[in-house]
């Protein structure tokens, strides 16, 4: 991998906090839905995340 710069770092750290950030709060929404429906969907939201998430670490190992 290329050598990244300060800022180059500093903005994936920030989409990794982002992500996850983003990853929690879907699954507090799933837990506090009563609607099946929206539980799914918001499962789904968390999911897509939390895949994010692992791709970018996974890009930065």
């Amino acid at each position: 991998m290329p050598n990244l710069t300060s800022k180059e770092l500093t903005a994936l750290s920030d989409q990794l906090d982002f992500e996850r950030v983003l990853h929690c709060k879907y699954l507090s929404a799933v837990q506090e839905s009563q609607d099946q429906e929206l539980k799914d969907k918001f499962q789904s939201c968390a999911s897509l995340h939390l895949q994010n998430y692992n791709t970018l670490l996974t890009h930065l190992r």
